[in-house]
């Protein structure tokens, strides 16, 4: 491998639209919800406060409530996040959903297909070798050999072959990483 590397292509993974949740419906059977707009429910009983996330099924549009926060004290809670979640800010949706915490109390995963896009241009024909920069604005589980085979147009054998990489191939990553194409 060589030591000088002439060009760094900047390659991204982006987020399109909230993903969907596996999640089983109660009154359906239905195995996927949505977030829809991103709704919150906050309700008062004395200086507590229960905080949930409403969700809808996919099927039959059923409403159910994810635990956000539970008998909650009110003087806990930063006056910036109460008020987010009274106004439904979509980046506490999102910080919500995607804190992997919550989704095992809540006992849901996400189901990212269709929801994000894959941004990249291909490597010029010459000078090699070309170091890609791979970087992720949201976590997204994507298996390394998919986004370079992709990306590249070339088989997962050609990719055993010209790519250098730090990482496994064959697993899901949501992390930045960047390889050498030979």
């Amino acid at each position: 491998m060589s030591s000088r590397l002439h060009i760094v292509l900047p390659w991204a993974v982006r987020r399109t639209r909230l993903p969907l949740l596996a999640l089983r419906c109660v009154d359906c059977g239905c195995e996927t919800a949505h977030v829809g707009d991103g709704r919150f429910r906050v309700n008062a009983n004395g200086k507590l406060l229960d905080i949930w996330l409403l969700v809808h099924c996919v099927n039959c549009d059923w409403t159910r409530k994810l635990t956000v926060h539970e008998r909650v004290s009110v003087r806990s809670l930063a006056p910036g996040l109460l008020d987010g979640y009274s106004d439904n800010a979509p980046e506490l949706v999102t910080a919500f959903l995607f804190d992997p915490l919550v989704g095992r109390r809540n006992r849901f995963t996400l189901l990212w297909d269709g929801c994000w896009e894959f941004v990249h241009s291909p490597p010029p024909e010459s000078p090699w070798p070309v170091q890609v920069s791979v970087t992720f604005h949201d976590p997204i589980p994507v298996r390394p050999d998919r986004l370079i085979g992709q990306g590249l147009g070339i088989s997962r054998g050609e990719i055993a072959a010209r790519v250098k990489i730090d990482i496994p191939l064959n697993r899901k990553t949501h992390r930045d990483f960047s390889f050498i194409l030979l």
